[in-house]
């Protein structure tokens, strides 16, 4: 009975909560963007994906310290974080899972509105097999009286390798069967609750609370579509500038940890194949990569003032 009282009350409950949010929302300043952190993958004791001249690292790290310029550039209001800016693990942390903890730790202690990844992406190469013939083998089996000798044809094959032509870009969002942690992430999330302005102080709710999980709940799913707005429009961009485009994409069956632990909109963006020949040589040119961060900055600029006039559509 009390089961049924709940499912019967629960659809009320949330209808109450949309309404009050919504007067929230026209109550507080308009959300705007004031923290960007921007994270370089990998670095120090790990190189990330290693192509014929260069390595992920290094790559990921160029292309955010230019993007960051660009931006402080056009936005000099605009803070920006970066969880590095030399060749070291984030923090400077032993272990890759350290790195990986310091990343997502820092983006939420510096009420970040913003969270974008840069790395790159790389493919093995394809492994090949051809039957060339059989050769005879003998041996022989059985012991004593029962010995004999037995002789087959084994078959024969050669095995090369040849360069993976996986080329492109891919934008990454959280995965949907990760929303616990992005729950659990906005939580955490001490200077800034949901589309609150970022200059507000709001004391946070009991997560344990089912009716404030729930509005956690509804916070996490409005990260998700301004994700989902933001990887969208940083691939329309190099499309536009005549790159392939791959396409957004999430990592379902563990996803990126650095998305789904960072109480905001958050992505990360592979821009290209280290391992393809060509495409190795574009992001590590000069043109390369200002064109990357061209087309970084403009996706950037759209989703802003998409976001400050609240054009995207959040409604659960």
């Amino acid at each position: 009975m009390l089961k049924r009282v709940i499912l019967l009350l629960f659809p009320i409950c949330i209808s109450v909560f949309l309404f009050s949010f919504i007067g929230v929302s026209e109550k507080y300043p308009k959300a705007q963007i004031k923290t960007l952190i921007i994270d370089p993958g990998h670095g120090g004791i790990d190189p990330g994906a290693r192509g014929d001249f260069s390595n992920e690292a290094d790559v990921s790290l160029a292309v955010s310290l230019k993007f960051g310029k660009a931006l402080q550039e056009q936005f000099p209001e605009l803070k920006i974080v970066y969880t590095r800016t030399t060749d070291v693990m984030a923090g400077n942390k032993r272990t890759k899972d350290e790195g990986l903890k310091y990343r997502a730790n820092l983006a939420n202690e510096s009420g970040g509105d913003l969270f974008i990844a840069i790395h790159c992406n790389s493919a093995p190469d394809i492994r090949h097999r051809e039957y060339i013939g059989h050769k005879s083998v003998t041996y022989f089996t059985g012991k004593g009286k029962k010995r004999k000798k037995v002789t087959r044809k084994v078959p024969q094959y050669r095995y090369w390798t040849s360069p993976n032509p996986a080329h492109g870009t891919e934008t990454y969002i959280w995965a949907v069967g990760k929303n616990d942690a992005k729950v659990s992430a906005v939580n955490k999330t001490t200077e800034e609750y949901g589309e609150m302005d970022s200059t507000l102080t709001i004391e946070l709710p009991d997560p344990s609370d089912p009716a404030e999980k729930a509005r956690m709940l509804i916070y996490a799913q409005n990260f998700f579509k301004k994700s989902l707005s933001l990887a969208d429009l940083v691939e329309k961009e190099f499309t536009a500038s005549g790159r392939f485009s791959r396409g957004v994409k999430q990592r379902n069956h563990a996803g990126i940890w650095v998305l789904q632990a960072t109480g905001m909109p958050s992505i990360l963006v592979e821009l290209g194949f280290i391992s393809h020949e060509e495409e190795e040589k574009y992001i590590n040119s000069d043109q390369g990569q200002d064109e990357m961060v061209e087309d970084l900055v403009n996706a950037f600029r759209v989703y802003k003032q998409r976001v400050e006039s609240r054009s995207i559509n959040t409604t659960p």
